[in-house]
């Protein structure tokens, strides 16, 4: 090529032409990689942490090092090649790091192994307080993951930590939701793992590593939904449970029916039996705050977590189901007979004794057939010696009279004999003098077992059981305690001043019916005088003789009818 060819070439480089060309390319290749940009900056930075509904400062979530001695080591339950049953969840289900109730509140993972056959498999409680979906899969699953042997199940129940900033304080935000492509990934502020950067996934992306990692070691996994909060009342509002099936509820099953895993939805289980309480019974099945349960709370989240699994259809869940005890309602026992209400009867010795030799001790209960009709009403006497209202509640002998009610029967209450002892020693029956709706944890020692328990009012207890009665259309009657053998002046003894004085201050406050049975009684021993009152006690001061039941049976009789109670009308 010619000298004047080269020079043409190089002039038309620069050409007005060419340079627009390449000014167009330029600008849309700068305005691409901007486009993209923006793109995935408003993909890093359009999430924004949950609302924390909960409004609980959380601290349970103590150093790992302290985590790992007080929680179980993975599998270590195991008996021999049986399964396990391991339990992922927070507080709700594993309150604090100890997770034994020494501040007054459970979690229900606490008592989840009452439903299941130990010599057929073990529950192991993995969950720990203040953790959510992010925290549990991050800092305790690996861990967790080394104990879990083909057959074993996996119960996954997590969401009430799944809030607040993704990248400060305790950094355990999830993205909304159950999208598996939505992620961000962020420079921890604060915690051990300050300065380390993370990808944060969504809710529903977390259930699924749960899912799929439980099931590329072999066992099978549970979805359940959250335990329901309570919801404190509007200005005069009633407390209720809090539902979630818009949310994390409604997520964990959506998950559940993409993998095909069983989901159990314990918020709606538990939410229904809330719904059937009064306001005054939600409010103490949750301690302390709105979202961490009492024992009360978590007895029940435990059993309707059991319901959930052995009503569920999934076939999955059939060998687990086959392992499962104690689903039926523990009850009296009474049989009933058609058209006849019954009359439950509770209370202490001085209700139930030994019932036999006629010239041993006997409690008024064992006379029922004398006061009332049996061809109207059917009577069962669940009282038990040595018992105060703690501990007649404490080893469920409530609970049967309260699940066998129906519809127009009636309850008899006495106590009082037994529930002045001491809170913290002893036979821990003792209870908080006075009505006021209080309470203190107790740490109880009995047959070499050490347990907290939180501790009420004498008066709590009683409102506790006329308000359980009420819920299912049965009518509580409050009996006050037979009077003791001990004189002054002239005058047997009457304890106005206490348990008379409280009994009326429930009454009252209660509109419940109120049988005097220890003036009544006091009234009648006075006229007699307290040499010929002998008769009607035996081997001490406060249990009485056969003639000594009769009479107090009798006192009840006059109760009733000074009461003007319904239960009157089946007396004979």
């Amino acid at each position: 090529m010619g000298k004047r060819g080269r020079n043409r070439r190089k002039k038309s480089i620069f050409a007005p032409k060419y340079i627009k060309n390449v000014m167009k390319r330029t600008i849309f290749l700068l305005g691409l990689i901007c486009a993209v940009s923006l793109i995935c900056n408003a993909q890093q930075t359009s999430f924004q942490g949950m609302e924390d509904v909960n409004k609980v400062v959380d601290l349970t979530l103590d150093s790992l090092e302290k985590v790992k001695t007080a929680r179980p080591v993975a599998g270590s339950s195991r008996r021999g090649k049986n399964p396990v049953l391991f339990l992922v969840g927070n507080s709700t289900m594993r309150t604090g790091t100890k997770g034994n109730g020494d501040n007054g509140q459970w979690g229900w993972g606490f008592y989840e192994h009452k439903y299941f056959d130990v010599n057929k498999i073990t529950v192991e409680n993995q969950a720990l307080g203040g953790t959510s979906s992010r925290t549990f899969y991050n800092q305790l699953w690996p861990d967790v993951k080394k104990g879990i042997q083909p057959g074993d199940y996996v119960v996954i129940e997590l969401g009430h930590n799944d809030n607040g900033p993704f990248d400060s304080g305790r950094c355990r935000a999830t993205i909304r939701g159950i999208s598996p492509s939505d992620s961000i990934v962020v420079t921890l502020k604060e915690g051990p793992n300050k300065g380390k950067t993370e990808t944060v996934w969504s809710y529903g992306e977390y259930m699924r590593k749960f899912v799929r990692e439980t099931r590329a070691l072999g066992a099978h996994p549970i979805l359940m939904s959250l335990t329901p909060r309570k919801q404190a009342p509007s200005e005069g509002g009633l407390w209720q449970a809090v539902r979630v099936a818009d949310t994390f509820g409604g997520w964990a099953r959506q998950i559940a029916e993409e993998l095909d895993v069983p989901f159990i939805d314990l918020n709606e289980i538990s939410a229904s039996k809330y719904d059937q309480m009064s306001s005054w019974k939600v409010n103490y099945h949750f301690y302390l705050d709105n979202i961490h349960t009492s024992k009360f709370g978590a007895e029940l989240n435990a059993r309707s977590a059991a319901e959930g699994i052995m009503q569920s259809k999934h076939p999955e869940l059939q060998p687990l189901q086959a392992m499962m005890v104690n689903t039926e309602l523990p009850t009296t026992g009474i049989k009933r007979e058609k058209g006849k209400p019954v009359v439950f009867i509770t209370g202490d010795s001085t209700v139930k004794n030994t019932d036999r030799d006629s010239t041993g001790m006997w409690g008024w209960g064992s006379q029922a057939g004398r006061i009332f009709d049996p061809q109207k009403i059917t009577w069962i006497n669940c009282a038990q010696a040595g018992r105060s209202c703690r501990t007649y509640l404490r080893e469920g002998r409530w609970e049967k009279v309260y699940n066998d009610l129906q519809p127009g029967d009636f309850v008899l209450i006495q106590f009082g004999h037994n529930d002045i002892g001491e809170l913290h020693r002893g036979k821990h029956r003792g209870e908080i003098p006075g009505t006021a709706d209080t309470s203190c944890v107790s740490r109880v020692v009995l047959n070499d077992e050490a347990y907290n328990e939180v501790v009420y009012s004498f008066g709590w207890y009683l409102k506790k059981m006329i308000d359980d009665c009420r819920q299912k259309g049965a009518t509580p009657i409050l009996v006050s305690l037979t009077p003791r053998n001990e004189w002054t002046d002239g005058k047997i003894e009457r304890r106005n001043d206490s348990y008379g004085k409280w009994y009326r201050e429930v009454a009252d406050e209660t509109g419940c019916t109120f049988v005097d049975l220890h003036n009544i009684t006091a009234d009648a021993l006075d006229g007699i005088g307290q040499e010929a009152a002998k008769r009607y006690y035996n081997n001490d001061h406060t249990h009485t003789s056969l003639a000594g039941a009769r009479l107090n049976a009798l006192g009840i009789a006059i109760g009733l009818r000074r009461a003007n109670s319904p239960l009157a009308n089946y007396l004979q």
